[in-house]
């Protein structure tokens, strides 16, 4: 990839391993642009559910999922440290972050048709002066020439402990043990899907973060984007 075409740098792992946050850190630092392909899968389902309310997603027909996810209107703007979304002007990140729409989320990203009409649309978000990409498949499919791969993982249990407390913090009433099965069935379902695993990239950098708070995880990650991305532009 020449110097000058704008670079991309994937952030790819399952739910809970702080990949969001580091995210927005790496993008503030580098000033490029950022991009939450998972929440183009949460969007999905929120417009699913909005379209079908009741209904569950399995039994929709998927030229029709297919469609909703081809026509989403989706933009991204970083305000005080944090990632705004919106669809159509409306600003709907809380509206997608409850348990309820992830795990719908896990079930339209396992949709084949979804995944190639939601492909373009990631590549698209690639801009100069370059794209910080989060998500699940990011290094393997969507940017597999991306200059810097890393793969965050942790155990579901640190993970689940994790999302407890930011929903406890938010003031919403979770189960801890629900939450552990429910990221447990989300990655198996992730990993085992037919069309883009979840998995590492053969050349990511694989960081284990279950002992590892965010600072240090964001650390770990900023050298190696300065080792690679700096070393990339100069």
């Amino acid at each position: 990839m020449n110097k000058n075409s704008p670079q991309v740098i994937c952030l790819d792992g399952p739910s809970g391993v702080g990949k969001g946050t580091i995210c927005l850190a790496v993008a503030e630092h580098l000033n490029w642009h950022i991009l939450d392909s998972g929440s183009l899968y949460r969007i999905t389902a929120l417009v699913v559910s909005r379209q079908f309310p009741d209904i569950d997603v399995t039994t929709i027909d998927v030229a029709q999922l297919a469609d909703i996810a081809l026509n989403l209107s989706v933009s991204y703007q970083q305000v005080d440290n944090d990632l705004v979304i919106l669809l159509g002007g409306e600003d709907i990140t809380k509206l997608i972050r409850n348990e309820e729409m992830g795990a719908k989320a896990s079930q339209v990203a396992a949709i084949p048709a979804v995944r190639e009409a939601l492909l373009a649309r990631q590549r698209a978000f690639l801009q100069q002066p370059g794209l910080v990409a989060d998500g699940r498949d990011m290094g393997t499919v969507v940017f597999p020439d991306s200059v810097l791969k890393i793969y965050l993982t942790a155990s579901p249990e640190e993970r689940a402990q994790r999302r407890y407390k930011q929903l406890k913090d938010k003031g919403i009433d979770v189960n801890l043990s629900s939450l552990v099965e429910d990221l447990r069935l989300r990655d198996e379902r992730d990993m085992n899907r037919e069309t883009a695993p979840l998995k590492p990239a053969s050349d990511a950098i694989i960081i284990d973060t279950t002992e590892l708070d965010i600072q240090h995880v964001t650390l770990a990650v900023m050298n190696w984007v300065n080792e690679r991305v700096n070393a990339r532009l100069s």
